[in-house]
């Protein structure tokens, strides 16, 4: 059997003297999938990210969030431990979405209208959708006996 290349295939592999050679690593980056789109996969996934609508509460679901605010904020002393509810706006497209959080209040700040939670989480009052008192307080355990 004669081939073509018979004449050079048992040559040792040619090593410049004067250039370094490629480290494999880059070697192998040219066999990589080109990609004409730069930033296109990233665009299909977030078109296809759900988000939510915010639900407008009534009259009635705000004046009782309300109330509980104030009961938490008449007994804050007592680092009343909460369950929230709340809408974060997408900074992407419209909507959103809802989150919950569980944990102890630190202050309610009304000037501002944010919950502060004791990880120093600040939640806009206005996007409250439910607000669940977890333990009582200590005022409210002696107040029954």
């Amino acid at each position: 059997m004669s081939g073509e290349y018979d004449d050079i295939i048992a040559l040792p592999h040619h090593v410049s003297k004067s250039r370094r050679q490629m480290p494999v690593s880059d070697r192998a980056a040219q066999f990589a999938p080109f990609s004409a789109l730069t930033g296109y996969g990233d665009t299909v996934s977030e078109v296809q990210r759900l988000t939510s609508e915010r639900i407008e509460l009534d009259e009635y679901e705000k004046e009782l969030i309300d109330r509980k605010l104030q009961y938490i904020f008449d007994n804050i002393k007592n680092k009343p431990k909460v369950k929230i509810i709340y809408f974060i706006y997408d900074s992407k497209k419209s909507g959103g979405e809802y989150k919950t959080v569980e944990e102890t209040v630190y202050k309610i700040d009304d000037f501002e209208r944010k919950v502060i939670l004791s990880s120093k989480k600040a939640i806009d009052i206005d996007e409250i959708f439910s607000l669940e008192i977890c333990e009582k307080t200590e005022n409210d355990i002696s107040n029954r006996k």
